[in-house]
């Protein structure tokens, strides 16, 4: 199993309930695709650097997860899909 990060960016017009229930929605993805969440951090909201969908303001989040080599893809698959999820990014952590 490798380490992987995961940075979601969330709508911003989404109430507090909304946005936890987006993250737990991913992090239930992450264990469906037979990865383990092993951290998940808020980075709270924050200005874009350009405009995206009419707004210049998200949440971003960070998820720590440990998984195999077909995780991410698969992940990646949901979170296009996936409403008020502006922008995401999965990247392999080094060793």
């Amino acid at each position: 199993m490798s380490k992987y990060e995961a940075t979601i960016v969330v709508n911003v017009k989404l109430e507090d309930e909304e946005r936890a229930a987006v993250i737990e929605r991913v992090k239930e993805y992450i264990t469906r695709f037979g990865g383990t969440v092993t951290g998940v951090d808020e980075a709270g909201k924050k200005r874009l650097a350009y405009e995206i969908q009419k707004t210049r303001e998200a949440y971003y989040y960070f998820i720590s997860f440990d998984a195999g080599s077909d995780t991410p893809n698969e992940l990646e698959k949901v979170l296009r899909i996936t409403d008020n999820v502006i922008r995401y990014l999965i990247v392999k952590k080094e060793a």
